[in-house]
C-alpha cells in the first residue's frame, strides 16, 4: 500500500527487526506474567495480563516502527516531510481515534484486571475525550434523526435476540464478582456500563464503519462523500467488518452493520446511523438489567 513511499527492498528488513523485538518483548512478558502472579495477583496474571501484554506489544513494536520508518531514509524513499512544516490535520485521525480509543484501553484496562474488568470507565473515558477533542470535525456533519432510524435499531434488536435462540446462546447470570461487590460500586459499574453502551459506543463505532469505512472504499475524499452517495461495495464491505468484530454473534453482526449503513445511507445523515446503533444498545441494555440476560454484555 505504501509502495510508492518506501525503499524496497530495503523496507524488508522491518519484518526481523519487529519479529526480534517482539522476541525480546516476549520473554519480558513472561518474567512479568511470573513475578505478578508472584506477588499474590494470579487472576490478573493469568485471565488478563497474560494475553493482553502479548497485543500491546505487538501494537507497539507495530506503531513503532512505523515511526521509525518514516525517520529512516534508508527505508523512506520520500524526504519532502520536513520538521518545519506546519502539520496537516488527516480526516481519518477525528473518525477512527475514538474507536482505536476503546479498543486500546481495553487492552489496558482487561491487562490490570482478572476475572472481572472493573476498570471498564477507562474505555467509556478514552472514548469520551477523543470525541470531544475533536468535535470541531463532526460539527459539519448530519445528526439529525428520524423515526425510521429508530425502527431500525428496534429491528436489529429483534435480529440479535432470533439470532441468540438460533445458535442456541446460554443465558448468563450477572458475573460473581459483580453480584458480591457492595451496591455503590455495582451500581457504578453498571451505570458507567450503560452510559458507554448507549452513548458513547454508538457514536464511536458509527464514525468509524460508517463515517470513514463505509465511505472510504472508492474513495480517497471520504469526507467530502454524502451518505446517501456511498456505494454499495462499501456498504457491504463496512457491514461484513462490522460484523465479524462482534465474533461468534458475526451472523447479526453483519445484518446490524447493513442496518445502521442503510439508515445513514437513505437520508445522507451520520444521525441516523448513530440512533439506530443507540436504539438497538439501548434495548440490548434493558434485557440485560430487566431480564437477567448478561451474555448481552
Amino acid at each position: 500500500m505504501f509502495r510508492d513511499e518506501l525503499r524496497f527492498p530495503h523496507c524488508l528488513a522491518l519484518f526481523p527487526i519487529g519479529i526480534s523485538i517482539l522476541f525480546l518483548l516476549n520473554s519480558v512478558r513472561i518474567a512479568a506474567l511470573i513475578t505478578i502472579g508472584h506477588w499474590g495477583a494470579r487472576d490478573i496474571a493469568v485471565g488478563g495480563f497474560h494475553s493482553q501484554a502479548g497485543w500491546i506489544a505487538f501494537n507497539g513494536v507495530a506503531f513503532g516502527l512505523c515511526l521509525l520508518a518514516r525517520r529512516w531514509n534508508w527505508i523512506w524513499a520520500r524526504v519532502d516531510i520536513a520538521d518545519d512544516q506546519p502539520a496537516v490535520q488527516d480526516p481519518t485521525t477525528a473518525f477512527l481515534t475514538p474507536f482505536l480509543a476503546i479498543l486500546g484501553a481495553g487492552m489496558i484496562v482487561r491487562a490490570m484486571s482478572g476475572a472481572f474488568e472493573w476498570l471498564y470507565f477507562a474505555r467509556v473515558a478514552a472514548a469520551a475525550f477523543c470525541l470531544w477533542r475533536y468535535r470541531h470535525s463532526y460539527a459539519t456533519m448530519n445528526w439529525r434523526v428520524g423515526w425510521p432510524a429508530i425502527a431500525a435499531g428496534i429491528g436489529v434488536f429483534v435480529v440479535w435476540m432470533g439470532a441468540d435462540w438460533v445458535q442456541q446462546f446460554h443465558t448468563v447470570s450477572m458475573p460473581l464478582a459483580l453480584a458480591e461487590a457492595s451496591p455503590f460500586s455495582r451500581n457504578l459499574w453498571i451505570a458507567a456500563r450503560t452510559f458507554g453502551a448507549i452513548a458513547v459506543v454508538p457514536i464511536a463505532e458509527e464514525l468509524a464503519f460508517r463515517g470513514f469505512l463505509l465511505r472510504r472504499i472508492g474513495h480517497d475524499d471520504f469526507q467530502n462523500v454524502g451518505f446517501d452517495s456511498a456505494s454499495w461495495k462499501g456498504l457491504w464491505i463496512s457491514s461484513i467488518v462490522f460484523g465479524l468484530l462482534h465474533g461468534s454473534r458475526w451472523p447479526a453482526g453483519i445484518v446490524a452493520g447493513f442496518a445502521y449503513a442503510w439508515a445513514a445511507r437513505a437520508h445522507g445523515r451520520i444521525g441516523d446511523a448513530v440512533a439506530a446503533h443507540a436504539s438497538t444498545n439501548t434495548l440490548l441494555a434493558a434485557s440485560v438489567l430487566g431480564w437477567g440476560l448478561w451474555q448481552h454484555w
